[in-house]
């Protein structure tokens, strides 16, 4: 991919519930081959990992991920839109960004 091509290149953060992880990690996989940088949550953590201070700093981190993006993408998969991902799309609207739903 050329320079200029590069500064085209859209920044995608994935929004959703973590149930949903295997539907991300697809969206991830077909939008990076599109040659954008997507940013995603992580999953991967075992519940007694996290406490209630590092739970605060992965969802402030996710913030920042929607900071740093051009549009967030909503996995919604059977209509379901959680609590958390709704504050996820107010911020994000409130910040500028596009608001896109994959609705699975």
């Amino acid at each position: 991919m050329s320079i200029s091509k590069l500064e085209k290149v859209k920044v995608i953060t994935l929004c959703g519930s973590a149930k949903f992880k295997e539907d991300f990690i697809n969206e991830m996989k077909k939008l990076t081959l599109q040659g954008n940088i997507v940013l995603m949550p992580i999953f991967d953590f075992a519940d007694d990992e996290i406490d209630t201070s590092k739970a605060k700093i992965l969802k402030d981190l996710h913030f920042k991920r929607i900071k740093l993006a051009d549009e967030i993408l909503v996995i919604n998969k059977n209509g379901y839109i959680g609590t958390n991902t709704k504050l996820e799309i107010e911020y994000a609207t409130k910040t500028g960004k596009n608001v896109n739903y994959l609705e699975i």
